[in-house]
């Protein structure tokens, strides 16, 4: 690899920030579900979401337009000043819901951006050959760093655990304090890092609206890449919902009363949530070795489904954290396989707004899963396992188109082989 020095520090300025960032998006949902407020965060987060549809494609076009080292540098000195300044508020004026649930929505409007830029940065220091390698390094150093929040989270808001640890359990103030002082650490990082551009890039001039076009006629002119780019997010719209929305909520109504505390059950579905996605960034090429990339995708996505039919039938702490690891293998699986084929087929000049169309599709599924989700119904004892029946038919819709189109898009990895 020519720029692997290069690569190892965006992947370790990467795995920093996000350890912290993930301690933040476990101890946020918690904070609202442990008061009781689990209705007016499944709003704000249907809010936060809704944003998200209009900042993506904007996004999207900065990705494609900048240079994307100086790029990472902006976001990471914003987002330090920003949480900075968040904590500041809680440690003067104490915590309330808008300060905890303003400083979420900054992290997840900041995922649509950091992750369109680490996408498209990897695929241009990166040779084509080393693709699958690096869609596998980038799960599993997501997921590490996952893992290791989880463990964190345990230890810094589970008052059992930090009294055994002999201090006393944090409050969210001090988290986002944690978080600020990570991107400050990631800025450094990156602001070092010398590489070497593997792709052309041409210089792009016009309105937002010219460059957002641009990136959707290159979709429309091939249909079953953006096919497949909306279907396979399936597994990841269903996690992602289930691990922010639903899974805080689950625990409190399903299986708190099992002895251990709400905290404790969560964050450490977190961490075999992260060890099974770290397995599967590690051995899924050789898991489905004798499968072609399609097929495997299909098949964890049938896999997803029953694991959240094992969730709906048993009410237990036991399956609950076995259906965590098994979520994270069959979602780090089908986001392996899909970077891998999208950094074959898209070109990097478009790729930042493809994928942010592609986030587009993603961001409208969970409006509307989160819609139906703040009903009344699903926030009474024990309803919230109706969401995973919801869940199940919406995975196996997804699987039975893909393989409905199963040749042309297999065909048109075949013809970008080709081409190079």
């Amino acid at each position: 690899m020519r720029n692997k020095s290069a690569i190892r520090l965006l992947l370790g300025a990467n795995f920093i920030s996000g350890v912290a960032q993930g301690i933040s998006m476990i101890a946020v949902p918690l904070y609202f579900a442990e008061s009781g407020q689990s209705a007016w965060f499944g709003l704000a987060y249907t809010l936060i979401t809704l944003v998200t549809l209009f900042w993506a494609p904007y996004a999207g076009s900065l990705v494609d337009k900048h240079d994307r080292k100086k790029l990472f540098l902006v976001l990471m000195a914003f987002m330090a000043l920003a949480l900075a300044a968040l904590s500041a508020l809680g440690f003067s004026q104490g915590l309330n819901n808008y300060i905890a649930v303003g400083a979420f929505a900054l992290t997840f409007w900041n995922y649509s951006l950091h992750y369109l830029c680490f996408y498209a940065f990897m695929q241009e220091i990166t040779e084509r050959e080393h693709y699958g390698k690096i869609a596998s390094l980038l799960e599993v150093q997501g997921q590490l760093a996952s893992a290791l929040a989880g463990g964190a989270a345990v230890v810094l808001l589970d008052p059992q655990m930090a009294a055994y640890w002999g201090f006393e359990a944090w409050e969210l103030p001090q988290i986002f304090a944690l978080d600020a002082s990570t991107y400050v650490l990631g800025l450094l990082i990156i602001f070092f890092m010398k590489f070497e551009s593997l792709t052309k890039r041409e210089a792009e001039q016009g309105s937002l609206w010219k460059r957002l076009k641009i990136g959707w006629d290159y979709l429309k002119g091939e249909p079953y890449v953006f096919l497949f780019g909306v279907l396979t997010h399936a597994v990841f719209i269903t996690v992602l919902l289930h691990v922010f929305e639903l899974s805080p909520t689950y625990v409190k109504q399903c299986l708190a009363g099992e002895g251990d505390s709400t905290a404790s059950i969560f964050a450490i579905s977190e961490v075999l949530y992260s060890v099974g996605a770290v397995l599967a960034g590690l051995a899924i090429q050789r898991i489905f070795k004798g499968f072609s990339f399609l097929s495997a995708i299909i098949l964890l996505t049938l896999i997803t489904l029953l694991e959240y039919g094992a969730m709906f039938l048993f009410y237990s702490v036991g399956v609950f954290w076995a259906v965590s690891l098994l979520l994270g293998l069959s979602n780090a699986g089908v986001r392996v396989i899909r970077v891998s084929y999208l950094f074959e087929v898209v070109p990097n000049q478009v790729i930042g707004r493809a994928n942010s169309i592609f986030g587009i599709s993603n961001t409208l599924f969970r409006l509307g899963f989160l819609a139906l989700f703040s009903l009344p119904f699903f926030h009474e004892k024990g309803q919230v396992v109706f969401s995973f029946l919801i869940f199940m038919g919406f995975l196996g819709l997804s699987a039975g188109i893909l393989g409905a189109y199963y040749g042309p898009i297999v065909g048109k990895r075949e013809a970008a082989e080709e081409e190079e």
